[in-house]
């Protein structure tokens, strides 16, 4: 089983993640194919993850995206069936691996994911810290990546995260809904990690505040019910509470400038009621030592105002979104007046040129983990003006300039042939998705005339013209996608914009 399962882990370098790796290599039980660690630093030195007992490693790097970017590199760059994530700061248990094997092993098909069970060590000698407390929360919640393995074809149909989540805080849960959403069940597993409580600063919860705004977002994807018990199953808090209590500091704050001084002594004597009844319920359970109840009097203080301005910013910055779409999983390119400058029949390698931006816009494809792919007609066989090995050759040049490619199509018949490759009949691409595992849906290709884009609507992908001076104006007219460049329409690949 775990031969079809890859591990993604995606990492900003922390300590933690050495005991994690120290925790997968002394598991027991068979290995599965891959463990993908995502390097998710903008810099730093390379990652050192070899040692004796791990599955076979590969370290991938993005840059610095976020948490949902770092996730959806892993698993795209992945090949197995199953892709089981896991935080860079967790201990998996001594029989992760056999249990792993055990939870996805006869799943039905309708099964897409499965969540392991998560323990999290609070001190025995004294009461846990708010901060404690927290954490703890992560052993009864619902669909957190900590441990968590879907099946990647359930992945590649909801294009991944959403990488509009800019943290780890909910990209776990709209994932989650989203693929809920199709159809499919998500389990809970019989396997166990361990999630220790990481050293934190004061103002830590000060600065998660800023989940507020990702709330705005769940909201307005998934609905007022997001918060469901049969959906995310995440309570509500006190984002009410902290809207009234601002609201009454706001209130005192004008009434007192508009010289109504009563009005404005009740206003704040709500703020003050309000505050101390937060910094209460926070001290309350607490261990109640000197640092822990200064902390709760201040950060209960900042809460209130920081989680409604946060809130607020979510209203406005998530107004009018769009369900996510996610990349594709395949790029495909018209070869002549696409990628390179069209010499008509040309079979000459040495007359391969690169239009402007045409590396750098695949190179930015294959650093998100999207597929890239060549489909061309090529009738100066079948005319007998250049040879199949031309046209390898010419290929093969067209590689060594611009990288690899994970598929290359072509069509050697002429016009009048009556093939199903010659786009715009839909046979090459319907061939390259076959040959890389993807749904055409999941599929852009991208040329500068008609049938290149008529190629694609027969096949179910999508069609993005980049016209040429050449290119008929009404054809032009007629492409519901365009761009004027190459790179531009990588732009709005990249941007989900397809």
């Amino acid at each position: 089983m775990l031969a079809q399962v890859t591990v993604v882990v995606p990492t900003i370098g922390r300590p933690s993640l050495d005991v994690l790796l120290d925790a997968l290599a002394s598991s027991s039980g068979p290995r599965p194919a891959e463990l993908v660690l995502v390097d998710d630093r903008p810099a730093g030195e390379p990652l050192r993850p070899e040692r004796p007992g791990l599955p076979p490693v590969r370290v991938v790097r993005t840059g610095g995206g976020g948490p949902a970017r770092a996730r959806n590199l892993g698993w795209r760059t992945a090949r197995t069936r199953w892709i089981a994530f896991l935080d860079d700061d967790v201990v998996p248990d001594p029989d992760w691996y056999e249990r792993l094997a055990a939870d996805l092993a006869d799943l039905p098909s309708d099964v897409a994911g499965s969540q392991g069970r998560v323990r999290v060590p609070l001190p025995a000698d004294r009461r846990p810290t708010d901060w404690e407390r927290g954490t703890a929360g992560l052993a009864t919640s619902s669909w957190i990546t900590a441990d968590l393995a879907y099946r990647r074809d359930a992945l590649a149909a909801v294009g991944g995260f959403d990488e509009r989540f800019p943290r780890a805080f909910r990209e776990d849960s709209d994932l989650a809904l989203r693929v809920m959403g199709t159809g499919a069940r998500l389990v809970r597993g019989e396997r166990w990690i361990t999630h220790p409580v990481r050293p934190t600063g004061r103002w830590t919860s000060v600065r998660v505040q800023k989940g507020n705004a990702d709330d705005v977002l769940m909201r307005r994807l998934h609905g007022a019910d997001w918060r469901a018990p049969h959906r995310a199953n995440a309570p509500l808090g006190r984002r009410p509470q902290h809207t009234a209590v601002t609201a009454a500091a706001l209130s005192a704050v004008g009434l007192a400038a508009a010289r109504r001084p009563r009005a404005a002594a009740l206003a704040a004597a709500a703020w003050l009621a309000g505050t101390a009844e937060f910094a209460w319920k926070r001290i309350a359970p607490g261990p109640r030592d000197r640092a822990e109840v200064g902390t709760m009097l201040a950060t209960s203080a900042l809460i209130p105002p920081l989680a409604t301005w946060h809130w607020l910013k979510g209203v406005v910055q998530h107004a009018g979104v769009r369900p996510w779409r996610g990349l594709p999983d395949l790029v495909l390119f018209d070869r002549d007046g696409t990628l390179v400058h069209d010499f008509p029949y040309n079979g000459d390698p040495e007359w391969v040129r690169p239009v402007d931006g045409a590396k750098e816009a695949l190179d930015a494809l294959r650093a998100r983990g999207v597929k890239v792919g060549v489909v061309s007609n090529q009738s100066g066989v079948a005319r007998g003006l250049i040879t199949r090995d031309d046209v390898d050759a010419c290929m093969a040049r067209l590689e060594e300039l611009l990288g690899p490619f994970d598929t290359v199509q072509y069509c050697p018949h002429g016009p009048d042939d009556g093939c199903d490759c010659r786009k715009p009949a839909p046979g090459m691409v319907k061939a390259a998705c076959a040959e890389l595992d993807v749904h055409p849906d999941r599929c852009v290709v991208i040329g500068d005339i008609a049938a290149d884009v008529d190629a694609a609507a027969a096949a179910g992908a999508v069609g993005i013209m980049v016209p040429t001076p050449v290119t008929r104006r009404q054809e032009v007219e007629a492409a519901a996608r365009r761009a004027e460049t190459l790179s531009g329409a990588v732009e709005q690949v990249l941007a989900g914009e397809w």
